[in-house]
């Protein structure tokens, strides 16, 4: 998948910042911007917090329709099935971006995933309405983020470490208070962000429940339960979905031959590969390599 460097280039042809390191990147987001993202969506190995501050925005969450409003937060987190499908002309919102790898290898952020999936499990989409206090607040923090981004601090790497993680405090206490009655287990949830975090690691390798399960210390009945209570998904839908991510991304960015990539995604042969990509994609390997050329 793109790093959110790579994934910006994409997008703005240009970094926003000098000498940008693609750690982070914070700042104020519109239509035209918003509907842009749609191209990186499903490749990007970026977690991203918006937080919409006029207009509204609608988009398609794994085939369910979310509508954001004033004040709303959507957390779009690396593999999940987002479409932005359509915007206010008012829209205006502010958006935090996070690169997958650089953010999780931060020990003050280990908990991200559990802020970035929290919403998906109590309340199985990924926006929370926050208080407008609340709101104002996390604003404040993304602002403060966006100024130190561009400017020539010499501590601004640590500054911008502890914003995003005081941030990431400031959005788990706001969790914590909009989400007043757990829907989910706590047990059910622990199994859920544990097979989250194996996925990305994974996925290429393993397309079996029974990995995965025995990774958890438990069945894989009750691996496959517990997700689908948890996000109305199965396990073989969330391996699939991160597969032809990947898939995809190689067709449209390498030079790899399609023989290469379906040895790299672990799939018994190329007829194999081309069989899953056709049928989840709708389109052969070879017709959508020809169409990203």
């Amino acid at each position: 998948m793109y790093s959110l460097k790579e994934a910006w280039v994409l997008m703005h042809g240009e970094h926003p910042v000098e000498n940008w390191d693609g750690r982070m990147y914070c700042g104020e987001t519109d239509t035209a911007i918003t509907f842009r993202a749609n191209e990186t969506h499903g490749f990007m190995a970026a977690y991203t917090f918006t937080l919409v501050t006029e207009g509204w925005l609608n988009i398609d969450y794994n085939g369910q329709e979310l509508t954001l409003l004033p004040d709303d937060l959507y957390i779009y987190s690396p593999g999940l099935p987002i479409t932005i499908m359509a915007a206010s002309d008012d829209y205006h919102g502010i958006c935090l971006l996070a690169d997958e790898h650089v953010t999780i290898e931060s020990p003050t952020v280990h908990d991200l995933v559990n802020i970035a999936y929290s919403p998906i499990v109590q309340l199985h989409e990924p926006k929370m309405k926050l208080s407008h206090d609340t709101a104002l607040l996390l604003a404040a923090k993304m602002r403060e983020i966006n100024g130190y981004l561009h400017s020539n601090h010499i501590y601004k790497e640590k500054i911008l470490n502890m914003l995003y993680a005081v941030f990431l405090l400031d959005l788990q206490n706001a969790q914590t208070q909009a989400i007043s009655h757990r829907s989910v287990p706590q047990r059910v949830e622990e199994i859920f962000l544990d097979f989250i975090r194996l996925l990305p690691d994974h996925f290429a390798e393993h397309h079996d429940i029974v990995f995965y399960a025995s990774s958890i210390h438990i069945s894989p009945v009750y691996l496959s339960r517990v997700i689908r209570q948890v996000t109305g998904r199965t396990v073989i839908d969330y391996i699939n979905q991160m597969l032809l991510m990947e898939a995809s991304f190689l067709l449209r960015t390498s030079s790899l031959s399609i023989a290469q990539i379906a040895d790299r995604l672990h799939f018994a042969d190329p007829a194999s590969f081309s069989k899953f990509f056709s049928r989840l994609k709708g389109v052969s390997p070879r017709d959508y390599k020809k169409m990203k050329l």
